[in-house]
């Protein structure tokens, strides 16, 4: 489908710019969709073995609740751990892909969670809190991949529909109208010379005349 424009010679050398511009932007933006497919693909390779480490670590922290519950009991825990030692506060940052802004979770903690005294507590106890600790990082982290893929996967559809109408609509109608342009110029041209010549034998005609 070509565009509405004037067939003149400046509008052709507009069009033709505009058709280089919109090639180079094609092509800026099928690399851009390349990388972000790329990083959405390794994205979604660490979140599948998080979730699996998350799984076990899961396990884990059960089971050595479990051990430290029959040893200690459940009640004697629950009182160790009724004041928490420690402050835990997530931190949420930016970093760039390609320009995009995706999230960066950090949890900072203050203090000592295993200040709940040495008396009554074991190596138990303060296993399974660690083991907890370290899962709350795992979660985190699990959080932000999956907030990055779908950040990212929204970006490659905006990305991938700009590729689509430069490949597809643009640039097939910027050359459509290009051709069209060029074919009624010349068209044009021949006309003008038609006429040009036809003047010509008309004074040639009139020189012959005036010379009888």
């Amino acid at each position: 489908m070509k565009l509405d424009v004037n067939p003149t010679r400046m509008e052709l050398l507009r069009l033709k710019r505009r058709l280089v511009l919109a090639k180079k932007g094609h092509k800026l933006l099928k690399d851009k969709q390349d990388e972000l497919v790329r990083n959405f693909l390794s994205i979604i390779e660490d979140t599948k073995k998080i979730r699996l480490e998350i799984d076990r670590e899961i396990q884990s922290v059960f089971q050595s609740y479990s051990v430290a519950e029959g040893v200690v009991g459940g009640e004697v825990i629950e009182n160790l751990l009724a004041i928490p030692g420690a402050q835990t506060r997530l931190k949420s940052e930016t970093r760039k892909i390609m320009n995009l802004k995706v999230p960066k979770f950090t949890v900072e903690v203050t203090g000592n969670p295993f200040n709940y005294g040495t008396s009554t507590s074991t190596v138990l106890v303060d296993n399974f809190v660690k083991r907890f600790g370290n899962l709350l990082n795992s979660l985190l982290k699990l959080a932000e991949l999956e907030k990055t893929s779908i950040l990212l996967a929204e970006e490659i559809e905006k990305t991938r529909r700009r590729v689509n109408a430069l490949e597809y609509i643009l640039i097939p109608n910027i050359t459509e109208t290009i051709k069209y342009i060029t074919m009624k110029l010349s068209e044009m041209e021949r006309s003008n010379l038609t006429r040009i010549m036809k003047v010509k034998d008309i004074i040639q005609q009139k020189r012959e005349e005036s010379r009888r």
